[in-house]
Order: C-alpha cells, then sequence, then structure tokens
C-alpha cells in the first residue's frame, strides 16, 4: 500500500477555512454567526423581526418599542459583547474581507 507524501499537510480547521473562502461561503456564514452573536449577546433573539448587516453595521428591528429603547441605551456593551463572542468562534473567519466584526448597531 502506498502513502502519499505529507509534504502539504495542514490542520482540518486550515482545510475547513481555505474550503469556505475558495467556495465563497464565508461571508454568508460570518454573517449567520453574527446573528447568532446578536441573540446570545443581547437575549432579544424572540423579539428581533429582522436582521441585517453590511459594512460594519448591524440593523436590527424589534418588534417592541420598550425592548428597542431599553438595548438603545446598551450600544456600546452589547458591541462588545458581540465581538467578544465573534473573537472565540472558530467558525467566524476574521478577515473576511465583506464582512468583518460589529462596528456599529443600528436599532429600529
Amino acid at each position: 500500500m502506498n502513502r502519499l507524501p505529507r509534504k502539504n499537510a495542514v490542520t482540518i480547521g486550515d482545510a475547513i477555512e481555505e474550503m469556505l473562502r475558495a467556495t465563497k461561503l464565508a461571508s454568508g456564514l460570518n454573517i449567520q454567526r453574527i446573528f447568532s452573536a446578536w441573540d446570545e449577546a443581547s437575549g432579544a433573539g424572540p423579539f428581533t423581526i429582522r436582521k441585517f448587516f453590511r459594512d460594519g453595521k448591524l440593523y436590527i428591528t424589534t418588534s417592541s418599542s420598550v425592548i428597542c429603547s431599553q438595548l438603545s441605551f446598551q450600544k456600546e456593551e452589547l458591541i462588545e459583547k458581540m465581538n467578544a463572542i465573534l473573537a472565540g468562534d472558530r467558525l467566524f473567519i476574521k478577515d473576511d474581507p465583506k464582512t468583518g466584526y460589529v462596528k456599529e448597531l443600528i436599532l429600529k
């Protein structure tokens, strides 16, 4: 039985990251990870109607003006929490040119 040479051996994590970049799935996956980080950091997932992310801005529409008002006082803290969650997420591609960390939170 012949073995393949291991000259170009890479870890499975690096292989998955390369595959995500090659198939251009990294941006879509990053956006889903950002939405998940919002749900976890805010606790307002059940009250969130719409989520949209572009150019570092996360746009959130809630079903309750009271919840929106309460969250607006915590914007900076929420951004820090979400970015900390994303930093620890192995599936989040940190240097993707289209998506990155949350820079601004816009609540509606």
